[in-house]
């Protein structure tokens, strides 16, 4: 996947949240442990938002490309954010966001909670 399509995707994540109240607070936040890719909040909630992007559909999910290692690595990603926000009270959760093209237009399809740490 090119890096301006997976900008493009989550340009068009962030905006979903952003027009469904959420605050984004972070954009691509990198860690040792690997990036965030969104980190949003809202209602006592952090939200850390995984965009997978895809130019087409195809046989793969882009939810399936977010297996056990991947979710083991934002999950220590998300603990090293926490240590450092002041968020760190707030509950915790961790979506997948696909955006894909359809009929001319970009997509979404946000699955809430889609893993738990």
């Amino acid at each position: 996947m090119s890096r301006t399509l997976g900008q493009t995707g989550e340009a068009i994540a962030a905006k979903y949240y952003i027009q469904k109240g959420y605050l984004l607070l972070n954009h691509n936040y990198r860690t040792r442990m690997g990036e965030l890719d969104l980190v949003l909040y809202k209602d006592d909630t952090i939200v850390f938002a995984e965009v997978k992007t895809r130019s087409r559909t195809g046989p793969i999910l882009a939810a399936e490309a977010v297996g056990p290692h991947k979710q083991r690595r934002l999950i220590a990603a998300a603990a090293y954010y926490l240590q450092q926000s002041p968020y760190s009270d707030s509950r915790v959760r961790f979506d997948v966001v696909e955006v894909f093209p359809q009929n001319g237009a970009w997509q979404i399809h946000c699955i809430p909670d889609a893993f738990s740490c």
